[in-house]
């Protein structure tokens, strides 16, 4: 627990001190604590430590933590996970912001079913930046057809039941910095170039992990998704 408690503090440090490299308040960076592979104890532990918003990257595991711990009331998850499409029916709800809409199939599907519920569902679109075929997402990477690209986001954003507050984007494993720059900056720019267009309320750019999340900071990050430099590496 002590641990715990030196590692949120720590993180937070870094988020402050990250966000006012790039002249900004450290209230406009969200910490969310990545728990896949965490047993709902630590969760537990994690909530005790001050942290609210947490971070699943597999629907049954998700959902199996939420029964365990519904007794935290204040707990705000988040789906940050590639959504099979039998699955999505089960994130509705069930999360207070889906991160990884990743493709018109996805955004259709939890459309249809926020509305069969008479809910609204709110999420982020997923962007493949940095063109890695390893990644999910709408193709943004550089060169990439970019009217169809605004085609398919706009649509996204125009479906009844989901509230789209923002992008997301996961950025290469690398060292090199200028890339990582370059990915982030490269959401920061796709957004910015949405509300140019009149698409406007997309305030959040979830982007950055234990490795780069200082850099997406510094380049308008406004959640960062972190798990290994919170509770180490995750069990076996």
């Amino acid at each position: 627990m002590a641990t715990l408690h030196a590692n949120v503090e720590t993180v937070r440090r870094r988020i402050g001190s990250a966000a006012g490299r790039a002249g900004r308040s450290v209230g406009e960076v969200r910490l969310i604590a990545v728990t896949k592979g965490q047993p709902s104890e630590v969760v537990r532990l994690a909530h005790a430590a001050g942290l609210r918003d947490f971070g699943e990257n597999r629907m049954d595991e998700a959902v199996g933590k939420q029964v365990e711990l519904s007794d935290l009331v204040d707990i705000r998850w988040h789906m940050i996970g590639h959504i099979q499409s039998r699955k999505a029916a089960a994130a509705v709800g069930a999360f207070a912001l889906v991160h990884s809409v990743d493709r018109p199939k996805i955004g259709i599907l939890l459309d249809r079913c926020a509305g069969e519920r008479g809910l609204r569902q709110s999420v982020l679109l997923e962007c493949n930046v940095s063109g890695e075929a390893s990644k999910d997402g709408w193709d943004a990477r550089t060169g990439a057809d970019r009217p169809r690209l605004l085609a398919g986001l706009r649509a996204a954003m125009q479906l009844a039941r989901l509230d789209v507050h923002g992008l997301m984007t996961m950025a290469p494993w690398t060292s090199d910095e200028e890339e990582l720059r370059r990915v982030f900056r490269g959401l920061r720019s796709l957004r910015d170039e949405l509300a140019s267009g009149g698409l406007n309320g997309l305030p959040e750019l979830s982007m950055g992990m234990t490795d780069d999340f200082e850099v997406a900071i510094e380049e308008g990050a406004t959640m960062v998704r972190i798990g290994r430099a919170l509770f180490g590496e995750r069990p076996a």
